[in-house]
């Protein structure tokens, strides 16, 4: 038993080791006058980890722009924030290609950059601030989006209205679809006739000819896999069913024999949750230490009894998964939604799946160790039952008795019996033996 949790130790010790070996891809450094990026998913912190590695290469290689292949349906405002002032803070001249749409959070990514493309079909827009469950936001974040969204169209010399009509639905514009009550969404050709679009272009090849850089030379900037699974995992919708998946796992690990497939999903899901937020840039090192720590406390909790190490344990881990993330509150609530998916999943597999599966009837003990089926807690004896002795000390009830030499502790049935007078064995309970006074 001891051996199977120090194998286990070592194992989830030597887990985060992956973190420093793991090569990251990176584009080739190379002199070339444009660089070319595509974003085509959610606006997240792993989007802004890809999104800032290619302007670093576009600089380190001296191009003169960086082009966005714009296609996403926002995602959320801090990351299109800290987007923003990468692109703000280049000294490179970045271009947006909307290839399809840029919405919400897009939108403000496409404001935030020097020339904004589209292809015929394109639509630019509905920057309205929402919640993770829908609802619109506070006032206080409506407004700071609306200040930011105006701001981003008057850098970039653009009449603000459209900006602001793209976040508020109490502006009325009436001629371009968005009357009160009503988000504007700017299609291509809207965008070029209020200045919102530099040009109207039907494929990448036009864009390059448009640009003057049909012949030049392109330094094309791919993500990594690794800032995929960041993406991934950093999605506000991924984060409490990563969270779930690892709870509900390690839980049912705790109460299955050996260490196998349930242990295996919890610690990957953790992992790599961990993973992705480190490669975002927002789990850092302490994170990763508090989650150590506290699976090395819960496992030396299974060798020193008392429960505070384990308490202990128990608390790094959640702290190290709540300063994973950016917000804490999001990340107490996605934490306390996997908990209960997790507590909840485990009692309706038991109650539903545990008679016919044999995986959870590993995990629940149903046996019972009744004398019925031949256990005993203590050793009984039944073979003293009806036999007679002599009482070596009184019985107040309880004291000794000598029966075929044999000292033997006994009580009566309740009265007091003296010391040297005969008595009979009328009950066996276990060790408890029960004796009666003789009478001549």
């Amino acid at each position: 038993m001891k051996k199977r949790y120090v194998n286990i130790f070592f194992f989830i010790l030597l887990l985060p080791l992956i973190f420093f070996f793991i090569p990251f891809q990176e584009a080739s450094a190379k002199n070339s006058p444009i660089t070319y990026a595509k974003v085509d998913s959610e606006v997240t912190k792993g989007l802004t980890e890809f999104i800032g590695r290619a302007i670093s290469i576009a600089e380190d290689n001296g191009s003169e722009s960086i082009i966005f292949e714009l296609h996403t349906p926002g995602g959320a405002v801090d990351a299109a924030s800290d987007i923003a002032k990468l692109l703000r803070n280049t000294d490179v001249k970045t271009i947006a290609f909307i290839n399809n749409e840029a919405l919400s959070a897009g939108a403000y990514i496409a404001l935030n950059m020097d020339e904004i493309y589209m292809v015929p079909n394109a639509t630019m827009g509905a920057a309205a601030v929402i919640t993770q469950d829908g609802n619109a936001a506070d006032k206080k974040a409506q407004s700071y989006w609306l200040a930011a969204m105006k701001s981003a169209a008057e850098q970039s010399g653009r009449d603000p209205i459209y900006a602001m009509a793209m976040a508020d639905d109490s502006i009325n514009l009436p001629k371009y679809d968005a009357p009160k009550g009503k988000l504007l969404t700017l299609t291509a050709s809207q965008s070029l006739e209020v200045g919102y679009a530099e040009g109207v272009v039907k494929s990448k090849d036009e864009l390059l000819n448009t640009l003057g850089y049909s012949k030049a030379q392109i330094e094309q900037v791919d993500k990594s896999w690794s800032e995929r699974i960041a993406e991934f995992v950093t999605n506000p919708f991924i984060i409490p069913i990563l969270l779930s998946i690892g709870s509900l796992g390690l839980i049912l690990e705790l109460y299955s024999p050996g260490f196998g497939l349930p242990g295996i999903a919890g610690l990957s899901s953790l992992l790599l949750f961990f993973y992705g937020h480190y490669i975002a840039g927002l789990a850092g090192y302490e994170s990763l230490i508090l989650f150590i720590l506290g699976i090395i406390l819960i496992v030396v909790e299974l060798f020193v009894p008392g429960g505070i190490l384990g308490f202990l344990g128990l608390g790094s881990i959640l702290m190290s998964i709540i300063f994973a993330g950016e917000n804490v509150v999001f990340m107490t609530i996605s934490l306390f939604i996997a908990i209960v998916v997790a507590i909840t999943a485990m009692v309706i597999l038991v109650k539903f799946f545990g008679k016919k599966n044999r995986l959870f009837g590993k995990i629940v003990l149903r046996d019972s160790t009744s004398s019925e089926q031949g256990y005993v807690s203590n050793s009984s004896r039944t073979d003293l039952l009806n036999k007679e002795g002599i009482t070596l000390t009184p019985l107040r009830p309880s004291g000794t008795i000598i029966i075929e030499n044999e000292r033997v502790d006994a009580v009566t049935e309740g009265g007091f019996i003296d010391t040297n007078v005969k008595v009979i064995v009328v009950k066996v309970e276990g060790v408890r033996v029960v004796v009666r006074e003789l009478k001549d």
